[in-house]
């Protein structure tokens, strides 16, 4: 707890800056007192350091994981906000049995990040990166791109992402077909889609883009038997989690020609390692899981995480996922 009776809220590592600097933060200092370090906390002795007394952590960057270990250490710790929608950098049972609500913040930066999604896809699709590392080369090159306004995407996942890009995808004029864990013919119709079994979405997509959260049913759920079923000409975009595809036999495909292209916005270890294969691939579209990282979305995201802690602080949390 902080001195008096005023809660204390931490911000531990918010680097790439998200919380720093948001006029949002004011609501919070009106009531807590507030503790952004906007440095990355480069250990777990310096991670647990800045948060000792805290009855709130906004984790505003996924990188930093909240397991048991932490947990022990934490004796004040009462709410952790993630600042986005996934939740696999908290271990949520070990948080429910320390008494520690975890809330994200649903839907609010869907528009954004689709947005992202369906701009990495065209990025691809028209060999942009490649294009711009061979001109400033000087290599005058031609390589035929790919058409996408007829073509069949398959969007796997159809939460709010995911929703609003099989939106932006029909809008478009591709075939939008798509897999989900929970399908219904009211959600398909809805959405615009036609549901399948994801082994014939694979085999009938020319684009895929991922969209489902990270689970343990999740993780690898693209691997090396699943990037055969795609057409060689297909491309993929994930912009959901990194441990979704099996960024290995990924790279298997894409250096023996068995995929066209991909597009990623995350990936199996963040920060990538210098080196790493996949930044090595000649047809690939990188950023560094920043999809949401626009002004509207930055200041959306905050938002949520500001109305997340006050709903906390005032006993009634929302967005509870634990």
């Amino acid at each position: 707890m902080s001195n008096g009776n005023r809660p204390l809220i931490v911000v531990p590592s918010d680097d790439p800056a998200q919380c720093q600097g948001s006029p949002r933060m004011a609501e919070l200092e009106a009531v807590a007192d507030l503790k952004i370090f906007p440095t990355r906390a480069d250990s777990f002795d310096e991670q647990i350091e800045r948060a000792q007394g805290a009855t709130v952590i906004i984790n505003s960057r996924s990188y930093l994981e909240w397991r048991e270990d932490a947990f022990n250490l934490l004796p004040d710790l009462r709410f952790i906000s993630v600042c986005g929608i996934g939740t696999d950098s908290i271990d949520l049972d070990a948080a429910r049995d320390h008494g520690i609500t975890v809330s994200n913040i649903p839907g609010k930066t869907a528009p954004v990040v689709a947005e992202h999604a369906f701009g990495l896809m065209f990025a691809a699709a028209k060999r942009a990166a490649w294009y711009t590392e061979m001109t400033r080369k000087g290599e005058w090159v031609k390589q035929d791109g790919v058409f996408l306004g007829d073509k069949t995407v398959g969007i796997v996942g159809t939460g709010n992402i995911g929703a609003e890009m099989a939106r932006l995808c029909n809008a478009f004029g591709m075939n939008v077909i798509a897999y989900t864990f929970n399908p219904s013919d009211e959600r398909a119709k809805k959405l615009g889609v036609r549901f399948v079994e994801l082994d014939e979405l694979l085999a009938l997509s020319d684009v895929i883009t991922i969209h489902t959260k990270l689970t343990p049913d999740s993780e690898k759920l693209i691997g090396a038997r699943e990037i055969s079923l795609m057409k060689p000409t297909a491309l993929l975009v994930n912009v959901a989690r990194g441990p979704i595809v099996d960024e290995a036999a990924l790279v298997e495909a894409l250096n023996a020609g068995d995929l066209s292209g991909a597009a990623l916005d995350v990936f199996e270890d963040e920060p990538l390692p210098e080196g790493s294969p996949i930044t090595q691939c000649e047809q690939v579209v990188l950023t560094p899981h920043i999809a949401d990282m626009t002004p509207e979305g930055l200041d959306l995201l905050n938002q949520g995480v500001v109305e997340n802690s006050l709903a906390y602080l005032n006993g009634t949390p929302q967005n509870v996922v634990n």
